[in-house]
């Protein structure tokens, strides 16, 4: 494959691979119109914490989140929205079959 193509691709790749986690497209839904802590989310899902924060971490490195420090706690939010069209488009396909 062509670099150029193979390093436009291998970008757009990366994201879908962020989002191929049952847990962290819960998070993405879960925090559509609210913030939230790892705490809350943690209770929400019923797993660690840590296992929370590295999901958590790849969205962010992503930057399809993004955390506000308030006192002790970090509230997530979407950074990126326009992933819940993505969303949209796959309930779209899922119906489909």
């Amino acid at each position: 494959m062509n670099k150029d193509i193979e390093k436009e691709f291998s970008e757009k790749a990366e994201i879908f691979k962020a989002l191929a986690h049952p847990t962290r497209l819960f998070i993405i839904h879960a925090i559509k119109d609210k913030e939230l802590s790892v705490k809350e989310l943690t209770e929400m899902v019923g797993i660690d914490i840590s296992t929370m924060s590295k999901h958590l971490d790849v969205l962010k490195k992503h930057k399809i989140i993004e955390g506000e420090k308030v006192k002790n706690f970090i509230f997530y939010r979407l950074a990126i929205p326009c992933v819940l069209d993505f969303m949209s488009c796959a309930m779209k396909v899922i119906n489909k079959r």
